[in-house]
């Protein structure tokens, strides 16, 4: 074959390939939309790898091979870059002000979308079952202040389901004026939970504390004051945001403070069949009958699912009975998962699978 001929080939396959292409684009909007409906992220890392594991098994040629993942790879990087085009805009609910912790995660995890903020957790919640959001994501525990009960009634209740759940490391900061400095400092302004979270930073300092109702709102009154003697704790995205500076970095005395952040859709996602790391949330009643709890509990771990957290809730509607919630690691899709699903109807009046998602990602701020 001369040149001429290669060449020739080449744009014959580049013809192929062009359609090739266009189909696949047509099935990544597809992707897209399922994504846009679950509240999941572009970005499927156990996904690309499988794409991956299929290539090396279809390209023999080990020369070949290299170049063959490359060009998978940036095929995928193309096809992202197509869906977040396309979920450009996509309104994401949660609860708190701009530059709030909550604010923050979503932006993270839908960096292509709009964040929509709303009051109350039962607010966001209700605009995406309205369908003025897309997802919403709302807080479901504090590694220092536990559970967030309000959350975990509207899963109780309501009928989205949660389809990804996420880490947010919270760093609080010292944010002043612009001409403050940190000698100027005299009284701190945050929320009690962050202000407890500092409480030994600012006693050494020796500084007055006012509360507020959240991170955000107190670096918001710091900036409309405009007293250098005034500072807030909250996080450095927030400084950002309403043109304050930060006088200290990373105050709080516990290093472990992360915030659990779930994504709330219309739509359920079901990972795939045997995907590493799958997880559920399932919420349930028992019997009114002595050893009802023990004996569901004894269900989910004789089927092999291993129970992460597991905590009791009252029930709004009935004075002094309670729901439970309980985080399993397993893919509760599955043919075992099912058949203890089938189990636990025997004990259980009540059962719901709030959630299904994968492996917890970590957020940082």
């Amino acid at each position: 074959m001369d040149i001429s001929q290669a060449r020739e080939e080449i744009r014959a396959v580049d013809r192929e390939i062009a359609a090739l292409f266009l189909r696949r684009m047509e099935a990544a909007r597809a992707v897209a939309e399922y994504k846009r409906e679950r509240g999941l992220p572009v970005t499927d890392a156990a996904q690309e790898e499988r794409v991956l594991a299929r290539g090396r098994e279809w390209v023999e040629d080990p020369e070949m091979l290299p170049y063959y993942l490359l060009f998978q790879q940036n095929v995928m990087e193309v096809s992202k870059r197509w869906q977040h085009r396309l979920l450009d805009g996509a309104r994401i609910a949660y609860s708190g002000v701009e530059g709030a912790f909550a604010h923050i995660a979503a932006r993270r995890i839908f960096p292509d979308g709009t964040p929509v903020a709303f009051p109350s957790f039962e607010e966001a919640y209700g605009a995406v079952l309205d369908g003025d959001c897309d997802s919403a994501v709302l807080p479901i525990e504090n590694s220092y202040a536990g559970e967030v009960g309000q959350v975990s009634d509207l899963m109780f209740r309501g009928d989205l389901a949660v389809n990804a759940v996420y880490e947010l490391q919270v760093v609080q900061n010292l944010l002043g004026t612009r001409d403050a400095s940190l000698e100027d400092v005299r009284t701190v302004v945050s929320h009690p939970q962050a202000l407890a979270q500092c409480r030994a930073y600012l006693r050494r300092r020796g500084l007055e504390e006012v509360s507020a109702a959240n991170t955000a709102l107190a670096a918001r009154s710091v900036a409309e004051q405009g007293d250098k003697s005034v500072a807030a704790i909250a996080s450095a995205e927030t400084a950002a945001l309403y043109g304050l500076k930060v006088l200290d970095h990373d105050i709080n005395e516990s290093k472990a403070n992360t915030t659990r952040f779930a994504v709330f859709s219309r739509t359920e996602h079901r990972p795939a069949p045997g995907a590493k790391d799958s997880a559920f949330l399932l919420l349930f009643t028992v019997n009114h009958v002595a050893g009802a709890l023990a004996k569901a509990i004894n269900v989910i771990g004789a089927h092999g699912f291993n129970m992460k957290v597991l905590r009791s809730r009252p029930m709004k509607t009935l004075a002094w009975k309670y729901y439970f919630y309980v985080e399993a690691e397993g893919d509760i899709s599955s043919e075992e998962g099912r058949r203890m699903i089938g189990d636990l109807s025997e004990h259980c009046p009540m059962l719901k699978v709030a959630g299904r998602y994968t492996a917890t990602e970590t957020l940082l701020t």
